[in-house]
């Protein structure tokens, strides 16, 4: 039966989990597995907490630690600098086991939502598969303590306490999968459920009587169902709610199934030698397929690997499997390891693996001090749109790049009365106008061309920003993103209490290659609810989109190549979209940027020795304010002031 789980869960992870429920499919069979040996245990004597722990530890941690310190390594190599803090923090949590939470944390961070794939992304399921197998013993100890008096006892305890966490934990997950997907799926607690159901089966099985027949039916009826699962859910969006029932129920159908002892039977198909061998490799597999995918695509700068590239990534995962499994997890779990040894043995591999990373942070913090100053004679940005400039060092650094957002944390925050989101305030003592720039995150960057000016004039700015939500009636980005349509109705309503001497916010959006730039009917709706208010708006371009993180371009070509800018006339027209409303209110007046991030024909990925955008649609804050001395005169117009 173990053949069985391991061949089911391999063969069906490596080939379907890209696109469907293998993950829930891995987390059932390692309930299954480790419900049945504890319980075991927990029947025949004590269940030894620590030896257990030390014995999952040696099959989990040498392979595990042998491929985060080659992957360090590499990736030190051959991933852009701009990725290597991202890298740094994500092996250190998968090192801990702790990447799903580390992802989780990214989830609803919008700053962290452009981070580009990690090399050891895929380390969460192991994450969450190691803090289970740490609690789990843990849980079933305490009941077999509680219910000494025979395995009668220990088996109803067993079952009403995992029919507990089943439930519990289902409904979580549906519930928070409705709310918030994205932190669904990396949460531990929205996960249990399925590691309780393959603990269910465990304790269950040897009590269902099945013919021949009906094991024969069961088994390929589940196998069938785990393909058509990868053919017809979305795990972007679907899982792990309800729809991962369907994965973990097929597969709790093929374990219960068992040996059908027919020829025909799926178990005989699963429990083949090279169902079996590829079940021996499977852990190294896992291991090692998505680095060398993601280092793959950094190195070539392709975005997909084609035919060709993906032939290639799997026979180098599979060697790289091999030699890990023959050379790393056979030797250790072939010695026979005290608990101190044990203990030792992987705090060795821990340490080496933090210390690599450590090694790394330092290089990326050493090379994260700028070379200059944004704005002087050396890194002028947008004052040299145009024209040619001696080359100086790139401001932000490449490896900071993708945090160079601008910081508003040392002003005045506070949160709006009717919806938890922060208003913040400059701290002006008597200013001369006050102003709110409102919207999503790009006007979060364009606040770093407005306070050079508010500055000289003594201007007092307040930001009201939430990450791809501009001022609309509707949500633009999201369509189904009712928080984003409450937070702007919270937003119109908070200026109307303070009564601020003009707006600022986009006047269009989505200015990507295809003349695609609009300016959507919510948009001039905001506008007519502040002209109402007898509030002034200025309405601000977008700048543009690009197809992929401009300063992963700049990393992997020669400063200054033109394959990482875009075509001018290819993302603008000649007259923006909102030029061409026929009711626009009679508050509102224009700002057209695309004069201070394009030239007549290129939009450029550097100008001035500043990088730009710090991915593929925001500007850098440290080119954002350079466009201060070429836009005043704009923006003056514009408040009429």
């Amino acid at each position: 039966m173990r053949a069985l789980a391991v061949s089911l869960v391999v063969v069906y992870h490596v080939w379907f989990g890209r696109v469907s429920g293998g993950v829930d499919v891995f987390f059932l069979i390692t309930g299954f597995l480790l419900t049945g040996q504890l319980a075991r245990e927990a029947e025949t004597g004590t269940i030894r907490l620590a030896r257990r722990w030390i014995r999952t530890g040696l099959r989990l941690l040498p392979a595990a630690l042998t491929v985060l310190l080659a992957t360090t390594v590499a990736a030190a190599l051959i991933l852009p600098e701009g990725r290597w803090t991202q890298s740094v923090r994500e092996i250190v949590a998968a090192a801990l086991f702790m990447e799903n939470w580390q992802l989780a944390a990214d989830s609803v961070d919008y700053a962290a939502r452009n981070n580009a794939l990690s090399v050891v992304q895929h380390f969460w399921s192991l994450s969450i598969q190691g803090q289970f197998t740490l609690v789990w013993p843990l849980l079933v100890a305490l009941i077999a303590l509680v219910a000494r008096g025979g395995a009668a006892r220990l088996h109803t305890n067993l079952t009403l306490a995992l029919l507990g966490v089943f439930a519990s934990s289902l409904t979580l997950s549906i519930a928070m999968t409705e709310t918030n997907q994205p932190l669904a799926y990396f949460n531990s607690l929205t996960r249990l459920w399925e590691f309780a159901l393959g603990g269910l089966v465990a304790l269950w099985i040897d009590r269902v009587v099945l013919t021949n027949r009906e094991r024969l039916l069961a088994g390929w009826v589940g196998v069938v169902g785990l393909v058509a699962c990868g053919a017809v859910l979305q795990v972007s969006t679907a899982f792990p709610g309800y729809a991962a029932l369907w994965p973990t129920v097929c597969a709790a159908l093929v374990l219960v199934a068992g040996n059908s002892r027919r020829r025909f039977g799926a178990d005989r198909l699963l429990s083949s030698r090279p169902a079996q061998y590829l079940g021996g490799l499977g852990f190294a597999l896992y291991l090692w397929h998505w680095p060398v995918l993601v280092l793959f695509l950094a190195g070539t700068g392709v975005e997909d690997a084609g035919l060709a590239g993906g032939i290639l990534v799997i026979a180098v995962s599979l060697v790289l499997a091999v030699l890990t499994h023959h050379g790393v997890e056979m030797p250790v779990l072939a010695r026979s390891f005290g608990v101190a040894n044990g203990l030792r043995l992987c705090a060795c591999g821990l340490v080496a693996v933090l210390i690599a990373a450590t090694i790394w942070q330092v290089a990326a913090a050493h090379r994260a001090v700028p070379d200059g100053r944004s704005g002087d004679n050396s890194h002028p940005g947008a004052l040299a749109l145009g024209e040619a400039v001696q080359e100086a060092p790139l401001l932000p650094p490449p490896v900071s790049v993708y945090d160079d957002w601008v910081d508003v944390e040392h002003w005045n925050c506070g949160q709006m009365p009717t919806f938890a989101a922060d208003v913040c305030t400059q701290p002006v003592a008597d200013p001369d106008r006050r102003i709110v720039v409102v919207g999503d995150s790009h006007m979060q960057q364009f606040l770093a061309t407005l306070l050079p000016i508010a500055e000289h004039r003594n201007w007092q700015l307040t930001l009201m920003v939430r990450g791809a939500c501009p001022f609309s009636t509707a949500s633009e980005v999201l369509p189904e993103d009712a928080e984003c349509v409450e937070w702007n109705t919270a937003a119109l309503a908070e200026i109307a209490a303070m009564r601020p001497d003009a707006v600022v916010t986009l006047a269009s959006r989505d200015a990507r290659t295809g003349l695609t730039e609009q300016t959507p009917p919510g948009f001039v709706e905001q506008w007519r609810r502040l002209d109402e208010l007898h509030i002034p708006v200025m309405a601000v371009r977008d700048n543009p989109r690009f197809e992929s993180s401009v300063p992963d371009c700049v990393a992997r070509h020669e400063r200054r190549d033109p394959a990482c800018n875009m075509e001018r006339s290819t993302v603008y027209a000649s007259t923006p979209p909102y030029l061409l409303l026929p009711d626009v209110p009679r508050n509102v007046r224009f700002v057209d940027i695309a004069g201070a991030v394009c030239d007549a024909t290129v939009c450029p990925a550097e100008v001035g020795n500043l990088l730009v955008y710090l991915d593929d649609n925001h500007l850098t804050a440290a080119y954002a304010t350079t466009m201060a001395k070429p836009l005043e005169q704009q923006v003056l117009d514009a408040l009429g002031w």
